[in-house]
Protein backbone atom coordinates (compact mmCIF):
# COMPACT_ATOMS: atom_id res chain seq x y z
CA UNK A 1 0.00 0.00 0.00
CA UNK A 2 1.42 3.54 -0.66
CA UNK A 3 -0.20 6.78 0.38
CA UNK A 4 1.10 10.21 1.82
CA UNK A 5 3.29 9.70 4.87
CA UNK A 6 3.83 13.51 5.69
CA UNK A 7 2.51 14.16 9.03
CA UNK A 8 1.09 17.46 10.18
CA UNK A 9 -0.33 18.61 13.55
CA UNK A 10 -2.66 22.05 14.38
CA UNK A 11 -0.98 23.09 17.73
CA UNK A 12 -1.88 25.60 20.48
CA UNK A 13 -0.20 28.01 22.62
CA UNK A 14 -2.43 26.79 25.40
CA UNK A 15 -5.33 24.83 26.24
CA UNK A 16 -8.52 27.08 25.32
CA UNK A 17 -10.59 27.50 22.52
CA UNK A 18 -9.48 31.35 21.89
CA UNK A 19 -5.76 29.92 21.65
CA UNK A 20 -3.03 30.81 19.22
CA UNK A 21 -2.78 27.87 16.21
CA UNK A 22 -0.59 26.74 13.70
CA UNK A 23 0.11 24.22 11.54
CA UNK A 24 2.98 22.27 11.20
CA UNK A 25 5.06 19.48 9.83
CA UNK A 26 5.82 16.68 13.05
CA UNK A 27 9.70 18.01 12.90
CA UNK A 28 9.26 22.21 13.22
CA UNK A 29 6.92 21.99 16.37
CA UNK A 30 8.47 24.89 18.35
CA UNK A 31 8.78 24.66 22.23
CA UNK A 32 6.12 25.86 24.30
CA UNK A 33 3.27 24.79 22.01
CA UNK A 34 1.15 21.95 22.16
CA UNK A 35 -0.08 19.13 19.74
CA UNK A 36 -4.51 19.62 20.09
CA UNK A 37 -5.23 18.35 16.22
CA UNK A 38 -4.14 16.11 13.43
CA UNK A 39 -3.28 18.15 10.61
CA UNK A 40 -4.33 18.65 6.92
CA UNK A 41 -1.34 15.89 5.51
CA UNK A 42 -2.21 13.80 8.78
CA UNK A 43 -5.75 13.36 7.49
CA UNK A 44 -5.23 12.88 3.95
CA UNK A 45 -2.61 9.89 5.45
CA UNK A 46 -5.36 8.61 7.87
CA UNK A 47 -8.05 8.36 4.84
CA UNK A 48 -5.44 6.83 1.87
CA UNK A 49 -5.33 3.60 4.28
CA UNK A 50 -8.60 3.49 4.97
CA UNK A 51 -9.59 3.48 1.31
CA UNK A 52 -9.99 -0.19 0.77
CA UNK A 53 -10.52 -1.08 4.19
CA UNK A 54 -13.42 -3.97 4.57
CA UNK A 55 -13.36 -3.61 8.12
CA UNK A 56 -12.44 -0.24 10.64
CA UNK A 57 -12.79 -0.19 14.65
CA UNK A 58 -12.08 3.53 15.78
CA UNK A 59 -11.23 4.58 19.42
CA UNK A 60 -9.77 7.86 20.08
CA UNK A 61 -10.59 11.28 18.65
CA UNK A 62 -7.48 12.67 16.47
CA UNK A 63 -7.85 15.86 18.51
CA UNK A 64 -9.62 17.92 20.90
CA UNK A 65 -12.60 17.46 19.11
CA UNK A 66 -15.10 19.60 21.49
CA UNK A 67 -13.07 22.94 20.47
CA UNK A 68 -13.99 23.94 17.00
CA UNK A 69 -10.16 25.19 16.09
CA UNK A 70 -8.91 21.17 16.95
CA UNK A 71 -12.16 19.39 15.28
CA UNK A 72 -11.34 19.16 11.59
CA UNK A 73 -9.58 16.00 12.03
CA UNK A 74 -11.75 14.07 14.12
CA UNK A 75 -14.85 15.33 11.69
CA UNK A 76 -12.41 14.33 8.61
CA UNK A 77 -11.87 10.50 9.72
CA UNK A 78 -15.73 10.57 11.35
CA UNK A 79 -16.52 11.66 7.89
CA UNK A 80 -14.30 9.37 6.08
CA UNK A 81 -16.14 6.68 8.06
CA UNK A 82 -19.47 7.51 7.65
CA UNK A 83 -18.55 7.57 3.75
CA UNK A 84 -16.69 4.17 3.79
CA UNK A 85 -20.09 2.76 5.90
CA UNK A 86 -22.27 3.39 2.96
CA UNK A 87 -20.12 1.64 0.58
CA UNK A 88 -20.19 -1.61 2.72
CA UNK A 89 -17.38 -1.22 5.30
CA UNK A 90 -18.04 -2.33 8.58
CA UNK A 91 -17.37 0.63 11.15
CA UNK A 92 -17.40 0.34 14.59
CA UNK A 93 -17.27 3.52 16.70
CA UNK A 94 -15.56 2.49 20.22
CA UNK A 95 -14.99 4.70 23.61
CA UNK A 96 -17.30 7.52 24.95
CA UNK A 97 -14.88 9.90 23.38
CA UNK A 98 -15.24 8.10 20.22
CA UNK A 99 -19.09 8.48 20.09
CA UNK A 100 -19.48 11.98 21.19
CA UNK A 101 -17.50 12.76 18.82
CA UNK A 102 -19.32 11.02 15.80
CA UNK A 103 -22.48 12.64 17.34
CA UNK A 104 -21.11 15.84 17.34
CA UNK A 105 -20.18 15.64 13.67
CA UNK A 106 -24.32 14.14 13.18
CA UNK A 107 -22.69 10.94 11.61
CA UNK A 108 -23.31 8.78 14.54
CA UNK A 109 -26.49 7.41 12.39
CA UNK A 110 -24.12 6.17 8.98
CA UNK A 111 -21.68 4.02 11.52
CA UNK A 112 -22.22 0.30 11.99
CA UNK A 113 -21.96 0.30 15.30
CA UNK A 114 -21.24 2.52 18.19
CA UNK A 115 -20.54 1.00 21.47
CA UNK A 116 -19.50 3.04 24.59
CA UNK A 117 -17.45 0.19 25.60
CA UNK A 118 -13.68 1.45 24.10
CA UNK A 119 -10.99 0.01 26.14
CA UNK A 120 -13.15 -2.74 27.23
CA UNK A 121 -14.07 -3.87 23.29
CA UNK A 122 -10.47 -3.30 22.83
CA UNK A 123 -9.08 -5.62 25.44
CA UNK A 124 -11.80 -8.11 24.17
CA UNK A 125 -10.25 -8.06 20.71
CA UNK A 126 -6.54 -8.94 22.45
CA UNK A 127 -8.22 -12.12 23.39
CA UNK A 128 -8.11 -11.36 27.02
CA UNK A 129 -11.20 -11.95 29.96
CA UNK A 130 -13.04 -9.64 30.76
CA UNK A 131 -13.55 -9.19 34.30
CA UNK A 132 -17.91 -9.26 33.33
CA UNK A 133 -17.04 -12.12 32.00
CA UNK A 134 -15.03 -13.90 34.37
CA UNK A 135 -17.73 -12.83 37.28
CA UNK A 136 -20.25 -14.77 35.21
CA UNK A 137 -17.76 -18.20 34.77
CA UNK A 138 -16.94 -17.97 38.34
CA UNK A 139 -20.72 -18.37 38.91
Amino acid sequence: MSFCCRRTFVLADKFAADANTQTVSVNDIPDGWMGLDIGPDSIKTFQAALANCQSVIWNGPMGVFEMEAFAKGTNGIATTLAGLTGTGCITIIGGGDSVAAVEQAGLADQMSHISTGGGASLELLEGKTLPGIAALDDA
